[in-house]
């Protein structure tokens, strides 16, 4: 109540100052709407300590990893085809007579 008591004197005397008195009952009214909008605002403030990422292990799958292996070397077979990057188990990037391929090996989920 101390907290609206101040407002409520300030909001006079500052209408007072403009020229335009306004009686305690009007006052009190924009007191409470000033209160009001105060607790709806919410204060969004960027934390200062940095939020732990989770290390997640990953696992490899074996399946993929082999017919990647099987890929892998048929490529390196051919002397005109260059590999010239390899992601894990995902893509062979490669290089035949010029012009650059890329081979992606994606594993889909069962249907339902």
């Amino acid at each position: 109540m101390a907290n609206i008591e101040k407002i409520i004197a300030e909001i006079m005397k500052e209408a007072e100052q403009n020229g335009e008195p306004v009686t305690r009952e009007e006052a009190e009214e924009m007191a409470q709407a000033e209160i009001d909008a105060n607790k709806e605002c919410k204060n969004y403030v960027q934390s200062e300590k940095p939020r732990k990422k989770a290390t997640k292990e990953r696992k490899i799958d074996e399946n993929k990893k082999y017919i990647f292996d099987c890929l892998k070397t048929f490529c390196e077979d051919f002397s005109e085809m260059d590999i010239t990057e390899a992601k894990t188990e995902t893509e062979i990037d490669l290089t035949y007579k010029g012009e650059c391929y890329t081979i992606k090996l994606t594993k889909h989920r069962p249907k339902k």
